[in-house]
């Protein structure tokens, strides 16, 4: 018997279980798999809506009392450094950026074990293996570059090792960082900011007008410095809007603050990926 993908994407839930940017609260996810000749299309389309992807998933939070996780994203042609990203990016001149094809590498995974240990070390990736890791990396559906940001050699090496490392995804309309991470004794030049300015840098070069940063969650203090970039946007209410005052946001817990699932599902504007006829 032969089997093919459904014409429409499939939505599913997960089960609740512990919010891992605030306090007493669960969260919850609305999913549907990334797979076929149309995947490029639908993670266009749906990242228009607030969704990101993992490997061959694409997911938005769908918390049953909870709005509090925002898609975000910087207007390229709008954005201007503040005085301390300045710095950030001075601090960093001395890095050398090399963007490739989704490939994993044993450094890689090192950096990416340091880099947890030290700053996420009770996290939900606290556990990933090498093999995960490169499933993290590797199993991609669309447009993926791994970008690496390496030092100078130590005195006597040729050998310039890895100081970050970014899986970036290529949209239609602009980057999306889908995670990140950098050697945490270079903590204090400000790396996880740099980053998002190189990506910048790099959507001004390629002419593309977003660079999407995944979520800013309001009174989260691991998501916070999001918000300290000019020309953000975030998805609220069903379309993008600039941020504006930051405290101006306030996580809204009422239980009839969010709609049910399927009104949420029956709002998704979905392409049209029907086989055109010749």
């Amino acid at each position: 018997m032969r089997h093919t993908l459904p014409l429409v994407p499939q939505f599913y839930v997960t089960a609740p279980q512990p919010c891992p940017y605030l306090p007493r609260r669960m969260e919850r996810k609305l999913f549907t798999a990334l797979q076929g000749e149309n995947a490029e299309t639908l993670n266009d389309a749906l990242s228009k809506q607030g969704f990101r992807r993992s490997q061959n998933v694409l997911y938005r939070p769908a918390c049953a009392e909870c709005t509090a996780c925002l898609s975000a994203r910087i207007r390229v042609a709008d954005f201007q450094p503040s005085r301390s990203q300045r710095k950030a990016l001075n601090r960093n001149r001395d890095l050398m950026r090399n963007a490739s094809s989704p490939w994993a590498t044993e450094e890689q995974y090192g950096l990416f074990r340091r880099y947890l240990d030290s700053r996420h070390a009770d996290g939900g990736m606290a556990d990933m293996d090498i093999f995960e890791f490169a499933a993290m990396i590797e199993e991609t559906p669309v447009r993926s570059r791994v970008v690496e940001y390496s030092a100078d050699p130590q005195p006597g090496s040729r050998h310039r090792p890895l100081a970050a490392v970014c899986l970036t995804d290529i949209l239609g309309d602009g980057l999306s960082m889908v995670y990140s991470f950098y050697d945490p004794e270079r903590a204090k030049r400000s790396m996880g900011s740099y980053i998002i300015l190189d990506h910048i840098e790099i959507a001004r070069e390629a002419g593309l007008p977003y660079v999407y940063l995944g979520y800013w969650v309001p009174g989260s203090p691991k998501m916070g410095y999001k918000s300290n970039f000019s020309a953000l946007e975030i998805y609220k209410g069903g379309q993008w809007q600039a941020l504006g005052d930051p405290d101006a946001h306030d996580a809204e817990t009422h239980p009839l603050s969010v709609d049910p699932i399927a009104e949420q599902v029956a709002r998704i504007s979905l392409p049209d990926t029907r086989p055109t006829r010749g």
